[in-house]
């Protein structure tokens, strides 16, 4: 091993791994204060909404019409974490923190919103709930974190109700996947034939089962531990939590 240059060991290297651990700046982290209040009230009004339902009609069938467009309105709202990697002032991988924003989008608005079919099966239920519960720990961990201000409580829910949230969300939006494909397939829903005047086509069945498939890459209990160890990792790592 090489000799490290003079005047750079100890004290360079602490300077270095200071700047790694260095937090968004005021203004920044003001920002992110109130974003992540707002996203946490917003999702509190979901779950105050689903309860109020479900005691008004003492059922949990169709409780999506409830609550169907704060979901919409905050779930879009956390594309502005994509924006927030981007720029730097939360130390997240865009890529990643993009790939999991825009799943949720999409299942928000490609599949749940297009195929009104889907909307009453008790599958959409199941991820909104899953969804609504690990939002509201989520951001309420965020916003204390920000605060220099953790409750031990909120930091357990975080690192524990992730082992049922996490399985509970993917079974819920891949059986509402699944129960779209029927709808998509009999009205060809966003697909695109041929001939046409750009050559071009586009199968949306398709790319659903597409979707479906890349869920699984990994058994569910090894997914399930490889995404808790990586926020283990970057909460470990940074004065700042990973946005995701």
């Amino acid at each position: 091993m090489s000799a490290a240059a003079p005047g750079t060991s100890k004290t360079g290297h602490s300077d270095v791994v200071q700047k790694k651990k260095k937090g968004p700046g005021a203004l920044a982290t003001a920002y992110l204060v109130i974003y992540n209040v707002v996203m946490t009230a917003g999702w509190l009004v979901i779950a105050v909404g689903l309860v109020r339902a479900y005691l008004a009609r003492g059922s949990y069938h169709g409780l999506y019409y409830s609550i169907e467009k704060p979901l919409k309105f905050f779930q879009t709202g956390a594309l502005l974490e994509i924006l927030h990697c981007a720029v730097g002032i939360v130390p997240s991988s865009v890529v990643l923190t993009g790939f999991q924003v825009m799943s949720r989008v999409f299942l928000t608005w490609a599949v749940t919103h297009s195929v009104r079919e889907v909307q009453s099966e008790d599958s959409v239920l199941l991820f909104v709930t899953a969804w609504t519960v690990t939002e509201i720990i989520r951001y309420s961990f965020y916003t204390f974190s920000l605060l220099n201000h953790l409750p031990y409580l909120i930091k357990w829910a975080r690192y524990t109700f992730f082992f049922a949230l996490y399985p509970m969300g993917v079974t819920g939006e891949l059986l509402t996947i699944y129960a779209a494909l029927p709808f998509v397939q009999k009205t060809g829903l966003y697909s695109i034939t041929l001939p046409n005047k750009y050559n071009f086509s586009f199968d949306y069945y398709t790319f659903l089962i597409l979707t479906m498939i890349s869920y699984i890459p990994l058994p569910p209990e090894k997914r399930t531990n490889a995404l808790w160890k990586e926020q283990r990792k970057a909460c470990r790592h940074s004065e700042y939590p990973s946005q995701r």
